[in-house]
């Protein structure tokens, strides 16, 4: 039986031959211009469903109409003026518009100046400069690994963030894949693991390995150094990503349902067909600081020598304490890390966790970025920031906090066609984006939507560019927090150097820090464990149960 969002459709379909015939049998105007109106409705939709450019259409042939028809009737300022705090819709209207305009590769100029109100509260800006710089090439790079791996990688400031298959669809793997080749940026797999859809391609791979150890387990859920070995050789995978925690749902393990665990699922991530794909919440590899980084100095290893690093959302800080204490005793350090906020991530999670489990991007990555430095690290150790990136200034905003490149997760999704209709983990996404329904997925074509991916990474680095000239700079290391200004008030304006404080080199070394969260945990954190300070321990024992 056809879907039911085919039946207009169908009807259509079915309805205009009888029309006809009606009509040339009673010769009644009327019968001719329902027939008339019928054959023109199954005409259109038999064009949505044949026609490869939106994805929506081909899934709601004729229905989707009604949608982009109120849509082009709302009231145009109003698309500008919608805030993220419409808990509905985590973006705006105009970033979405954004990024759908530069997938398309069409002109994302607005008339008629600013419409945010550039005196609310933290609104930011980049200053300019009255002597612009020219730049030759939009495709900035940085070098990742050199000096401590056998095969490093020269990596671009942007990329797609981690998005699993099983969350998203073949279709949409394929075309995240085929538009990082296409453009020579990395695509992360998720911790779901490297699927047939990731390979084919033959996109630049970041291979995000979780609690689950999908893709290199033992049938117990172990870590199996062997598997490991085999798919970390792969000429596509360039790096390892180690997942601590991730800014959805940080601290939180997860289950797929056994009736999701499709055979192609299962093959990727090494688990048994039909049962509950189980993610704890904590590693079993390690337990400690310390064993930590052994363990990431040991995958670097079974991958022959490319970069390895891992990704967190900050928490407690004493436990980042503690993992910067261990790097500094031990000498064992990431080629990478991966500052995951608390408000990024497109997977489903518990509502509490989603609004208020984990740090936010910008403290969490003044954190990891202030700690590297003080301990003077921060030269041997990329950062990576993701986050509810979506625009070049959001891309610049990072950088000049401290990070040396970008992931963006939604921004592709938005690429793709999804539009938030917030129907993820229902199967039932019109966008064939995140659902396991092949009739729905196979609307989503992957020529089409490669060529957005491809066009919205090219146009946001572009537009990066730009600002960069505007500001007088060569490239995006050249960033720092004295270029990003901030309105505290109808009052006063501060730079972002002078709104955070911010370590000089080797500052951990010495004296110590002058930051509060450094006075109070700093000292008292240990590279040979996670526990909590004593202090916190003995207030927690006073409580009665």
């Amino acid at each position: 039986m056809p879907p039911s969002r085919l039946w207009t459709w169908l009807a259509c379909l079915l309805l205009a031959p009888l029309a006809w015939w009606l009509a040339l049998r009673e010769g009644a105007a009327g019968w001719t211009m329902l027939a008339a109106a019928l054959t023109a409705l199954a005409v259109a939709g038999t064009w949505d469903r044949v026609q490869r450019r939106s994805t929506v259409r081909r899934n709601y042939p004729l229905l989707a109409h009604f949608r982009f028809l109120f849509e082009s009737i709302r009231p145009e300022i109003r698309q500008y003026l919608i805030e993220d705090d419409d808990e509905a819709k985590p973006f705006s209207r105009v970033q979405r518009s954004l990024v759908y305009q530069r997938a398309k590769n069409v002109l994302d100029k607005r008339p008629f100046g600013t419409l945010v109100d550039v005196y609310a509260d933290r609104y930011e800006w980049i200053n300019h400069s009255l002597q612009p710089t020219r730049i030759e090439d939009h495709d900035f790079r940085l070098e990742v690994g050199r000096g401590r791996c056998a095969q490093p990688y020269a990596c671009s400031v942007f990329n797609i963030s981690a998005m699993s298959f099983g969350a998203l669809s073949a279709h949409a793997i394929l075309a995240l894949n085929e538009g990082a080749r296409r453009g020579r940026f990395y695509h992360d797999t998720g911790e779901g693991s490297i699927s047939e859809y990731h390979r084919r391609p033959g996109g630049d791979l970041v291979w995000e390995i979780g609690s689950g150890y999908f893709g290199c387990r033992t049938p117990q859920g172990r870590f199996d150094p062997e598997r490991f070995r085999d798919l970390a050789a792969l000429p596509q995978v360039r790096m390892i990503e180690l997942k601590l925690s991730q800014g959805a749902k940080p601290g939180h393990g997860g289950v797929l349902p056994a009736a999701k665990v499709s055979p192609e699922i299962a093959a990727a991530r090494g688990v048994p067909v039909g049962e509950d794909c189980i993610s704890p919440a904590a590693h079993s590899a390690f337990g400690t600081p310390r064993e930590l980084l052994a363990f990431l100095s040991r995958l670097r290893e079974l991958s022959g020598g490319k970069p390895v690093g891992f990704k967190l959302a900050i928490g407690h800080p004493w436990e980042w304490f503690a993992i910067a204490k261990a790097m500094r005793e031990s000498g064992e350090l990431p080629d990478f890390i991966v500052v995951d906020g608390g408000e990024g991530g497109t997977g489903a999670a518990p509502l509490e966790f989603s609004d208020h489990m984990g740090t936010p991007l910008v403290e969490a990555l003044r954190l990891v970025h202030n700690t590297l430095v003080g301990l003077g690290l921060r030269e041997q150790i990329r950062i990576a920031a993701a986050g509810k990136v979506v625009s070049a200034f959001d891309l610049a905003r990072c950088l000049a906090l401290g990070a040396d490149w970008c992931n963006a997760a939604r921004g592709f999704m938005f690429a793709l066609g999804c539009l938030q209709s917030l129907q993820c983990h229902t199967g039932r996404c019109p966008t064939g984006v995140a659902t396991q329904d092949r009739s729905r997925m196979r609307m989503l074509d992957v020529e089409d939507k490669a060529q957005r991916v491809f066009h919205f990474h090219q146009n946001t680095l572009k537009a990066l560019k730009e600002l960069l000239e505007g500001a007088g700079l060569r490239h995006p290391c050249e960033l720092g927090p004295e270029h990003v200004m901030r309105r505290i008030s109808a009052t006063e304006v501060r730079s972002l150097a002078d709104f955070y404080p911010w370590h000089r080199g080797g500052e951990l070394l010495g004296e110590g820090s002058r930051l509060p969260a450094f006075a109070r945990f700093w000292a008292v954190a240990s590279a040979d464990s996670f526990a909590p300070p004593a202090e916190l321990v003995e207030r927690r024992a006073s409580k009665s149960v």
